[in-house]
């Protein structure tokens, strides 16, 4: 079997959206050698987006059916599926993956919230947990739940204090940060308001925190999230250091949102806490352009920079 530890495994993502597209103008604009890259894709599905200029592998993932952009399908969720697994398999150096359906996974039989959970599934080993952090540049917010209801949010005191204490050492490690400070998102608006819109902070997020700066971890207090991402934001639209080295957003959009408004598709991003980093753009198929020939590759382009 082929040792594929030297290379970066990328999946195409779903076959009806934008994955192979702007995969291939990606690793145009790169222009990396062929020798680093590994596809996990259809050759069908590739040409049909467009042509690689360069020979690179590619481990081909059966998929019979014809391609038809913007349709969400069992098979194109099956592709996406086998692709994930497949990528796991070869345990490349880096894995980036493309966008897919999570509608279509869930037609194909696969009942999985996102890729994470199944990168999560196939890597983890034990006492290991997928966790998902958006970069753009310095710019890094690490997300304490993933993708669930608003109404299904459950924070815990030993979460938080696993999540940060895991992200600190990756930080350390990964990104050379030494003694990073965190920013912590509180999940009430006015940060509960000394329990009146909310007792979570009192509860369970102060007393994380305490627990936490015993161990001589860098962290704010609980802080209103509708104002600790200003700073942050004039930051990176100005170039100039971002407040905190990780901002800690207790939901998905809490997170996400400021984020992407200050950088947009070019947002990465990050599964951490795995053997192997896997880093995604962050937006999503794209079906209403699938096909157009339109769709910009911004976003896997710095998907593919940081793993290199």
């Amino acid at each position: 079997m082929t040792n594929y530890s030297k290379k970066i495994g990328i999946t195409t993502g779903d076959p009806n959206g934008i994955g192979a597209e702007i995969t291939i103008k990606a690793l145009k604009a790169l222009d990396l050698p062929k020798e680093d890259i590994v596809l996990i894709s259809n050759k069908k599905v590739i040409d049909y987006y467009g042509k690689l200029d360069k020979e690179y592998e590619i481990i081909e993932i059966p998929f019979g059916e014809n391609i038809s952009p913007g349709n969400i399908t069992p098979e194109t969720g099956e592709f996406s599926y086998q692709s994930l697994k497949k990528v796991c398999e070869i345990k490349p150096k880096a894995i980036v993956t493309a966008p897919v359906a999570k509608n279509a996974l869930h037609l194909a039989g696969h009942k999985y919230n996102g890729q994470t959970e199944i990168l999560n599934e196939e890597l983890a080993k034990e006492g290991q947990h997928a966790e998902m952090l958006f970069l753009a540049n310095d710019f890094r917010v690490l997300l304490l739940t993933r993708h669930c209801a608003l109404k299904d949010i459950k924070l815990s005191k030993n979460m938080i204090i696993t999540k940060i204490t895991n992200l600190k050492a990756i930080l350390e490690e990964k990104f050379k940060i030494e003694n990073p400070k965190f920013a912590l998102c509180s999940l009430n608006p006015h940060a509960g308001e000394d329990g009146i819109l909310g007792t979570e902070e009192i509860e369970i997020m102060k007393p994380a925190v305490s627990e936490l700066r015993k161990t001589g971890i860098n962290i704010t207090e609980p802080l209103p999230a509708d104002t600790l991402f200003i700073n942050a934001g004039q930051a990176y639209f100005n170039n100039k250091k971002i407040p905190y080295d990780c901002y800690i957003a207790t939901y998905h959009d809490q997170g996400l949102i400021p984020i992407k408004t200050v950088a947009g598709d070019k947002t990465v991003n990050m599964t951490i806490g795995l053997d192997i980093v896997r880093t995604s753009p962050g937006h999503g198929t794209a079906f209403d352009i699938a096909g157009k020939n339109i769709a910009d590759e911004n976003g896997m382009i710095s998907a593919i920079r940081a793993v290199l």
